[in-house]
């Protein structure tokens, strides 16, 4: 089957209105309580888990629960792998002693083989109360992974079998599944392989930030996205010109370019329970080298006015501070400033967002 962008949009306009979705999570009516922390704002410390095994890794789910309820989170988005009952039992115990969420993340079965895999996952998932799993289709980036529109176009098939293998087991586990705009589908392309490949039981997790590196408004993403959206992950971004393109950082909240209010507003009118995430990764910039034969390989039929209006957004724009680099420090240095990036994101999404 040869998937082009064209097909695909064609795909999401004769879906017509997007299907009634599962019903949104239940915490607080998107009020307080629904602020949480993704696993990922911890790059550093993870980094750390190899060799480790069980509850010495920062990334257990029970450990990580309990660091994040320390940061004053009200729930957690972290990998669960496969559990029997019994730990299952204990871990949402656990959140649920603590008045604390749950919400998983999974990888979409590769094909028929990895089936079972996903289905254990999923179970385990349930069982310990979680209601939403996120999940992506890319695990890098696509200007990044993809050099020709061939390579692409395989990568886009053999995503949309996994997601038609995955779509009726979250189903009949009663289940979410969130697929996250993941640097990989710009919105449009993203709604079109829900549309034709999903259920009711499959829709987003909406990822404030990444879509700036495929040429995409970062609010016009929001808006597209909005109904859709099961879950989030919440960020404020920051950018700058380089010869290449342009760098793309994480930032504190309320230090970068996203009207985040605004983007709170918008999400809670389209889907009242709403979690918000926070995904603040404390990294290097981010290179995207828009302005190379090579990150256009993949993007044959998009207008160059997509490229005008982001380095108009970048220029008009320009950072506040400069971008964060963190590589050439210590560890300890890095830790550090780790947590308290993702402290001051919290406190205000508490404070400034009401979250």
């Amino acid at each position: 089957m040869r998937l082009t962008r064209r097909a695909m949009l064609s795909a999401c306009a004769s879906a017509g209105a997007a299907p009634a979705l599962g019903d949104p999570p239940s915490t607080a009516a998107g009020g307080r309580g629904s602020l949480g922390v993704v696993i990922h704002s911890f790059m550093v410390r993870t980094a750390g888990d190899r060799g480790r095994r069980g509850a010495d890794r920062f990334a257990d789910p029970a450990r990580f629960l309990d660091y994040a309820r320390s940061l004053g989170a009200r729930g957690v988005q972290v990998g669960l792998g496969i559990r029997d009952n019994a730990q299952a039992d204990a871990l949402r115990d656990r959140a649920e002693a603590a008045a604390m969420y749950l919400e998983g993340i999974i990888a979409l079965p590769r094909d028929d083989a990895d089936l079972a895999r996903f289905d254990a996952e999923v179970r385990t998932a349930r069982r310990a109360g979680v209601d939403v799993v996120r999940t992506v289709m890319l695990s890098g980036r696509r200007y990044e992974t993809f050099t020709t529109a061939t390579a692409f176009r395989r990568f886009a098939e053999a995503s949309s079998h996994s997601l038609k293998l995955a779509a009726p087991v979250v189903a009949r586990h009663g289940i979410l599944l969130a697929v996250e705009n993941h640097k990989d589908w710009r919105a449009d392309e993203l709604l079109a392989i829900l549309a034709r490949d999903g259920n009711d039981h499959v829709g987003v997790c909406l990822d404030t930030g990444n879509s700036i590196a495929l040429l995409e408004d970062p609010m016009e993403v929001v808006e597209s996205l909005a109904a859709r959206s099961f879950t989030t992950h919440l960020k404020d971004m920051s950018l700058e010109e380089y010869r290449r393109g342009f760098r793309l950082s994480e930032v504190v909240f309320g230090t970068g370019i996203l009207a985040l209010p605004r983007v709170v507003q918008i999400l809670r009118a389209a889907r009242p329970g709403i979690r918000f995430n926070v995904e603040m990764i404390t990294r290097d910039p981010l290179e995207v080298p828009c302005l190379t034969p090579g990150y256009w390989a993949t993007f044959p039929d998009l207008p160059g006015r997509h490229l005008a209006r982001i380095l108009s957004l970048i220029r008009d724009h320009p950072p506040r501070h400069p971008l964060p680099r963190i590589s050439h420090l210590p560890r300890d240095e890095q830790l550090r400033s780790e947590e308290e990036n993702v402290r001051r994101c919290l406190g205000y999404a508490r404070d400034g967002l009401g979250l």
